[in-house]
């Protein structure tokens, strides 16, 4: 493929913070690619998802090459798509789209991401059972990246049941009955737990706080983040103190992107690159 120039763009609420325009422009450059990545903010603009068909339909008519999509849209955008890997319809939630050929083509480069993270910021952990706070679009890649890394059994906490339960059902046909059960008891799940997981936004520049009382976390317990900005949230910050082996949300980071990065420029990126550009920017 010619190294055409490249136009992506990042649609979500409250992204100005976003690390993911300065990872992929930076790899552009590096690799002699004329690439803007541009933010749509949906809070800057005063807009919520019901925005989406009309803001997909503005990128496809402004040739863009494709979008990254967050928090709020990733399950959001699924009815506006004409196509989904095979991740993504397993997964059941989008953070890639591709415009090629007039179609829409949907993907899921997080779960990639957070096992990548997972592989290389907790080797060896115990794997039994981990209780996972949220189960959104994100929540739903980090579980199936969590039960494809070999946990045992993992139990979802999350504000609307019936999505904790449209997770669980989706992650035991996957895995295998049993493999996942929604959480009704959070003292309780935690206190046998050998690790955490938070999928919420809770911890986020914008939404300050932790996902659950930190009187429940011990030294035992490892604590995994998807958050990344801030890189490290009020909970790892309480875990740390506790001596708890903690993962950060930036490995997550860069390796969706490093994903999303080959699927709009058709091209490999250099990972060990991005991760170095990250830390650059995360001092």
């Amino acid at each position: 493929m010619s190294k055409a120039s490249i136009l992506a763009g990042l649609i979500g609420a409250g992204i100005q913070a976003s690390r993911t325009p300065a990872l992929h422009e930076h790899e552009g450059d590096s690799q002699g690619i004329r690439y803007l990545y541009r933010l749509i903010d949906l809070d800057q603009l005063a807009l919520d998802s019901t925005a989406l068909p009309e803001l997909l339909t503005a990128a496809e008519r402004m040739g863009f090459t494709g979008l990254n999509i967050t928090f709020p849209c990733k399950q959001a955008v699924i009815p506006l798509l004409d196509e989904l890997s095979d991740e993504a319809r397993g997964i059941g939630a989008v953070n890639t789209v591709v415009f090629e050929g007039g179609k829409r083509v949907g993907h899921n480069t997080d779960c990639l991401g957070f096992a990548e993270g997972f592989r290389r910021g907790l080797p060896n952990v115990s794997r039994h059972r981990v209780v996972q706070m949220g189960a959104g679009g994100a929540g739903a890649a980090v579980a199936h990246a969590l039960l494809s890394e070999g946990v045992e059994q993992l139990t979802v906490f999350e504000v609307d049941p019936s999505r904790a339960q449209g997770l669980v059902d989706n992650l035991n046909t996957h895995f295998g009955t049993g493999r996942a059960v929604v959480g009704l008891d959070l003292a309780g799940a935690v206190g046998e737990a050998d690790g955490l997981v938070n999928t919420t936004p809770v911890g986020m520049a914008k939404l300050p706080g932790t996902p659950l009382p930190v009187e429940l976390l011990r030294a035992e317990l490892w604590v995994a983040e998807i958050i990344y900005f801030p890189l490290e949230t009020e909970l790892l910050r309480h875990a740390r103190a506790l001596g708890c082996r903690t993962l950060d949300g930036g490995t997550m980071a860069v390796f969706q992107a490093v994903k999303a990065f080959e699927l709009f420029t058709g091209m490999p990126a250099d990972a060990s690159r991005m991760q170095a550009h990250f830390q650059d920017m995360n001092g």
